[in-house]
């Protein structure tokens, strides 16, 4: 099973943030015997979200996306999913509460855009977002999971780990994928496929990948 992982920001084109999301859940993924097609970084606009989507590879079953949910103007995804999709809108009212209740436990007041939170698009399946107020969402289409989550890291490792996870064991059939390291010393690393090169070509039958890492005096491989 293959997955993509798509992170939403303008703040990460122009290295104003580092993206620690995409490399967190790749990890997960990994964990959960999915991999990782591609990973991403697109820009606030209705036109590279979309783009994204219809370029998803047809051999990808899960499309992760995480960004652009906050209150503000510059926060378009939810907007733009809700056109993909040809999705109307509902107001979920745990959501609505939830927002609520964020700031009356803070003691401050709670601007009217806010409740916007609470408005998702009728065709998506909202994932509780205990530690801030924008909602995950999770989208079926043509036999494909799409999950939208906050950018905030926190955000983002909490819905994924308590919401997304139990409905994605439960929704696909996992393997595990098994990693081994060899770490060799002494042979750079052109001269060391030279000598593996039958091994390396017996590993296709088996389904196996080998990678080359290379470092100053030795070679990882993976």
């Amino acid at each position: 099973m293959k997955a993509q992982i798509i992170t939403i920001g303008d703040e990460i084109l122009i290295g104003q943030i580092i993206d620690t999301n995409s490399a967190w859940l790749a990890t997960e993924l990994n964990v959960l015997g999915i991999s990782v097609d591609s990973i991403f970084s697109i820009s606030d606009t209705s036109d590279a979200i979309q783009g994204a989507l219809n370029d998803v590879p047809k051999d990808v079953s899960l499309v992760l996306m995480t960004g652009g949910l906050g209150p503000t103007k510059d926060d378009i995804t939810k907007y733009t999913l809700a056109q993909w999709f040809d999705s109307e809108w509902r107001v979920d009212e745990k959501v609505e509460q939830r927002v609520k209740d964020h700031f009356a436990l803070r003691a401050i007041p709670m601007p009217k855009v806010n409740l916007d939170q609470a408005r998702v698009p009728e065709k998506c399946q909202v994932l509780a977002n205990m530690l801030g107020t924008a909602p995950g969402m999770w989208f079926e289409k043509e036999g494909r999971i799409y999950i939208s989550m906050p950018g905030v890291p926190f955000e983002m490792k909490h819905i994924f780990s308590e919401q997304a996870i139990p409905k994605i064991r439960t929704k696909f059939k996992l393997q595990n994928i098994v990693h081994k390291t060899i770490l060799t010393q002494g042979i750079g690393e052109s001269s060391l496929m030279e000598k593996i090169t039958d091994w390396e070509a017996s590993l296709v039958e088996k389904n196996i990948k080998l990678a080359y890492l290379p470092s100053p005096g030795a070679v990882r491989l993976r």
